[in-house]
């Protein structure tokens, strides 16, 4: 099978980035670009709360390994859609963990009720860190796109920003057509120079500036790693990249 992008291997693996907080590569998915499919890999973060709960950020495509590593790390607690696309594999975690928290992000519902995909949530995720994570992990509704609301957390012990497509640094494998470059290129996502993506860009055209106060927020973390969903995560080296992947911001 060609991969014009790479996968992360191991795949449906607990990959730890510092304490108690993990990432986990999926396989490629396909995303409609109107002209044509772009593959994406796909990625989820897991973090361990202190009362030994497992917080799910963005779950990946379910995969009983994956299961078996979390069920012996701890109780899933929370599945967390970050934003309207990042939801579709939440119904299938929540048969797995029924007694699971579904949180939704801004959008998603009315987005699952239209593509008529049977997914119920049971809480809503704001500006402010529910009691079941506050203190251990930060969020903010970040505002100003005319097309989507991301949720973005951030876990304090690591220093972690967690995204998910505000950033995107997508690899280029060999196998990858001129074609997708060419779409890649025109994205201005691609490593080493990930960025928002541009067609997101353009969405904040109208209200830059409470985009502008949103990033000033996750700046002022003062992160140390940042990981999203597609592509390289900038680990150890957050200070230097994120204002090259907020330039438009800066």
């Amino acid at each position: 099978m060609k991969r014009p992008v790479p996968i992360y291997e191991p795949l449906y693996s607990l990959k730890p980035i510092a304490e108690n907080i993990w990432i986990v590569d999926g396989d490629l998915i396909e995303m409609d670009a109107v002209v044509t499919k772009l593959p994406f890999s796909t990625r989820m973060t897991v973090i361990k709360l202190a009362n030994g709960q497992l917080w799910c950020h963005s779950p990946i495509q379910p995969n009983q390994a994956l299961f078996d590593q979390l069920d012996a790390l701890g109780p899933v607690a929370h599945l967390v859609s970050p934003n309207k696309i990042h939801y579709a594999y939440i119904a299938d975690w929540k048969k797995r963990y029924p007694e699971a928290i579904a949180w939704s992000s801004p959008g998603v519902e009315e987005r699952a009720a239209k593509q008529k995909i049977p997914v119920s949530f049971d809480e809503k995720l704001t500006n402010e860190a529910p009691e079941a994570w506050a203190g251990q992990i930060d969020q903010l509704v970040f505002k100003g796109s005319t097309y989507i609301e991301e949720v973005v957390f951030f876990h304090k012990d690591s220093q972690t920003l967690i995204l998910t497509d505000l950033i995107e640094n997508i690899e280029l494998s060999k196998e990858c057509s001129c074609w997708h470059r060419l779409l890649f290129k025109i994205g201005d996502n691609t490593y080493p120079n990930g960025h928002t993506p541009r067609d997101l860009r353009m969405t904040f055209l109208f209200h830059k500036e409470i985009a502008r106060k949103c990033y000033q927020r996750i700046k002022g973390w003062k992160p140390l790693n940042v990981l999203f969903a597609h592509g390289k995560c900038f680990i150890g080296n957050a200070e230097e990249k994120l204002p090259q992947a907020f330039f438009w911001l800066e």
